[in-house]
């Protein structure tokens, strides 16, 4: 995490005491964050995300996507489609899968136009 929060202020251009004032923090806290020598509160963490537009799993080194995509990025139909698919035991799901490999594997001329 020490890397993440230096390197998503160098890249703002912040400095650490902006940054301190921005999480109503000692600039101090801001070098340990950096140093790993103390870790944010979740408070300091949801503005940390917040500031970046990173995710906290981002911040705190579970993830190196920095943001996971938002469902409301999906259309209408994708959503129902992930909707509907969450629903099903694991066998329907292994079917859905399969038929759908099977949907995008034809040809572009067998497809009807939508």
């Amino acid at each position: 995490m020490k890397n993440r929060i230096r390197a998503l202020r160098t890249e703002k251009n912040i400095t650490q005491l902006r940054l301190s004032m921005e999480l109503e923090v000692a600039q101090e806290t801001i070098s340990a964050y950096e140093k790993g020598k103390h870790a944010p509160s979740l408070k300091s963490l949801i503005k940390l995300a917040d500031l970046f537009d990173v995710s906290i799993d981002y911040l705190v080194g579970r993830s190196d996507v920095r943001k996971m995509e938002r469902r409301d990025a999906l259309s209408e139909d994708e959503a129902l489609l992930l909707s509907r698919f969450r629903s099903l035991n694991t066998i329907d799901k292994a079917r859905m899968l399969a038929y759908s490999q099977g949907m995008s594997e034809k040809s572009p001329s067998d497809h009807e136009s939508v």
